[in-house]
């Protein structure tokens, strides 16, 4: 188990270096005792994360879901700028302790998926999925996910441990093939311009990462029920805008050039001249929320 957390560069930012050092202390500790806790172990803290191992991929996941429901409601009782979110990988696997360290396939696995989650989310592997059935905890198949540094992808699971949300709602989606890198390449400027129902926003690549959702404190907020908190992600590359689908349902990119929508589950493509994203609800479906998008110089927005 890996997991670290979502939003300490902003909290630094907003409540200054000892305030914010000591909120991500406690939440880091907290972290550590909920693995102990759980039946599990804790091997290190990495700054704003911590490794945990466990005999069994169910008693690692209930130790998760029960970290993650606790935290959620510590934070409610704060301001938006006090709060942290948790992000967390889980792999089952063999691994090798030495010197008090854990290594193997399954740490970095693990450590992968933490850092494809997005914030408040549990990305899981199959197997250590496989024995969890318990009531109030959702589990979503991803679909084959592409992992850094490993040839072959993975079939993940997204573990839903809200209690408030209705999980029967949640569909099956199978494994889509990566588009990243067929699209070109964007000009260095990185300028990049969203339009929501006539609420046009621009970032540059100085605006480093950037979230879309329906999520109070997403930079892009997108208002319909069913786009995930945090739907997606942008990172700047090289100038570049990545754009990586974080959600539950699924993300579709359209371009202007007429070519058919990108589908991305899990996945990232690279944003170039002016299109749309659907989000949760592909275009061919009328009401499908569709957030504008232009990148890099061109100006406003077509009508």
């Amino acid at each position: 188990m890996f997991a670290d957390i979502s939003g300490s560069t902003a909290l630094y930012d907003a409540l200054g270096n000892a305030e914010a050092a000591r909120a991500v202390t406690a939440l880091t500790r907290q972290m550590g005792l909920a693995i102990k806790r759980g039946g599990g172990r804790v091997v290190k803290k990495l700054g704003d994360g911590v490794l945990g191992v466990f005999g069994d991929g169910t008693t690692a996941a209930m130790a998760v879901v029960q970290l993650m429901r606790e935290q959620h409601l510590a934070m409610c009782t704060l301001p938006q700028s006090h709060r942290l979110a948790v992000r967390v990988g889980l792999c089952s696997g063999e691994v090798v302790e030495v010197g008090g360290d854990t290594y193997g396939d399954a740490v970095n696995v693990a450590a992968r998926l933490c850092e494809l989650a997005g914030p408040g989310e549990i990305l899981s592997t199959q197997a250590t999925v496989q024995g969890v059935s318990h009531d109030g905890v959702g589990l979503v198949r991803m679909g084959h996910m592409e992992v850094r540094g490993r040839a072959e992808p993975v079939v993940a699971y997204q573990i839903e441990w809200r209690e408030d949300d209705n999980t029967e709602m949640l569909t099956v989606q199978g494994g889509l093939p990566s588009e990243m890198g067929t699209l070109g390449v964007v000009a260095s400027r990185g300028k990049l311009q969203f339009d929501w129902h006539g609420t046009r926003q621009s970032f540059t690549a100085a605006s480093g990462v950037l979230h879309i959702g329906r999520g109070a404190n997403c930079h892009v907020r997108v208002d319909d029920p069913r786009i995930s908190r945090v739907h997606a992600r942008v990172d700047w590359r090289q100038g570049s805008a990545v754009l990586t689908d974080l959600s539950s349902f699924g993300t579709w990119v359209r371009f202007a050039d007429g070519t058919a929508p990108v589908p991305l589950r899990r996945e990232s493509c690279l944003l170039h001249g002016v299109g749309e994203i659907a989000m949760s609800v592909p275009f061919a479906d009328a009401g499908a929320p569709v957030l504008r998008f232009a990148v890099s110089g061109l100006g406003a927005l077509t009508e």
